[in-house]
């Protein structure tokens, strides 16, 4: 059996304001290519389709009509699990509709499949936190975790277990799940584990949403069960095999760049072809750049308005660093918008014989001095009166609550 991996669409996602739907859109062109050159038999999405709970209706239009080209009514399935940004009873509010195409939702890590004869494969058997597909007379058998919550967790673990398996770390949970469901592979069965969380050692980007709380949330390699011949694994963005393990276990990483921290490695999805009982043979198909985030290092005013002019028709998300001895005026930064429109953001980057004399200059300014520079600095416009009124009212409740003597 040939299955895609892919993950962490983040449909309806913004850069800094900033639609990313058209990007996107490129991508599930390219996604149908891929499926229909590499003729894929299965789909897996680990989690976070969306990049929010309450996703808009082009964002969900965007998902649903791709699933219907990719399932191709029902001839790929697609089995599809929640991410920790998506609400997962929205996710799989479509599912008596969408087994006929193929489509198999999972919100949470005690969701169930329904077992069934459709069109074009067969859902032999199914229960919480596993599926056994049956496609051209192979059978897949599949682990499921969609983002599992503390509070999911202990859902899942029988209330008839002694207090010490409650108690046991957030690792050791999902260990013991998959423990307890991977009794269900065979040998005959190709054996796969399909979740979305944090590995530890995994590397991050700045676009993904913290869910390790402390390390609380951190999953450590060495609880996946050895029968597994691969791990398919949504949440991290950067395309990467996890450390810790022999296993093939894998992120497939986000499709497009969400951060500038994001720039410096390609986005991919993963072709896996799988026998029973035999080793997984992977293979990474790197995506297009749709509309690459580039960061502009410049070393004066004049030549930051050069670059944008020069740059003006590159089809690129732009930061803007800028080396001064002064803050920005209006009109310049007026200038490099106009001449590029794609710019996200404008940095300036003062030198240390100014910030040395900022710092000299501190005591003499009042507490709404203060603030004025630093919202300017911080974001090229002034603040309102109503925001500096705001922040010293803030400011003055701190102040009469120290002299109270409030904790």
């Amino acid at each position: 059996m040939r299955i895609l991996h892919t993950s962490d669409w983040h449909l309806g996602k913004h850069l800094e304001g900033y639609s990313r739907l058209e990007e996107q859109e490129k991508f599930i062109e390219e996604l149908i290519e891929i499926i229909d050159r590499e003729s894929v038999d299965l789909v897996i999405i680990a989690g976070d389709i969306y990049d929010n709970g309450n996703p808009s209706a082009k964002a969900e239009k965007l998902f649903y009509s791709s699933l219907k080209r990719i399932t191709k009514g029902g001839k790929i399935p697609a089995l599809i699990i929640a991410g920790n940004h998506d609400n997962p009873d929205r996710l799989v509010a479509a599912s008596p509709l969408a087994y006929e195409q193929g489509i198999i939702l999972l919100g949470t890590p005690n969701s169930k499949a329904v077992a069934g004869d459709y069109d074009y494969y067969r859902i032999v058997d199914a229960g919480e936190g596993y599926i056994e597909i049956e496609k051209n007379n192979e059978h897949l058998l599949a682990l499921t975790l969609p983002y599992p919550s503390e509070k999911r967790l202990n859902e899942m673990i029988s209330e008839s277990l002694e207090e010490e398996e409650q108690q046991k770390s957030y690792s050791q949970k999902i260990g013991s799940i998959l423990e307890n469901l991977s009794s269900k592979f065979r040998e005959d069965t190709i054996n796969i584990v399909v979740g979305h969380f944090y590995v530890a050692g995994g590397e991050v980007s700045d676009s993904e949403r913290p869910v390790q709380l402390g390390g609380s949330y951190v999953v450590e390699a060495d609880v996946f069960p050895q029968k597994a011949q691969y791990i398919a694994l949504g949440h991290l963005h950067r395309p990467q095999k996890v450390k810790g393990t022999d296993l093939e276990a894998y992120y497939s990483g986000s499709p497009i760049q969400y951060s500038k921290s994001e720039i410096f490695y390609a986005k991919s999805v993963y072709i896996v072809d799988l026998l029973p009982g035999q080793k997984a043979v992977v293979k990474e198909i790197l995506l297009k750049n749709y509309k690459p985030i580039e960061v502009w290092k410049c070393d004066s005013i004049e030549e930051a308005i050069m670059k944008c002019k020069e740059n003006s028709d590159k089809d690129v998300w732009v930061y803007l660093e800028i080396k001064t001895d002064r803050v920005l005026l209006q009109s310049e930064i007026k200038e490099m918008r106009r001449l590029k429109k794609d710019i996200v953001e404008i940095v300036p980057v003062f030198n240390d014989e100014e910030e040395e004399l900022e710092i000299e200059d501190i005591r003499e300014k009042t507490l709404e001095e203060l603030f004025v520079d630093f919202y300017y600095h911080q974001k090229q416009v002034k603040p309102t009166e109503e925001m500096i009124e705001l922040f010293l009212s803030i400011m003055n409740e701190g102040e009469e609550e120290d002299e109270a003597g409030t904790p």
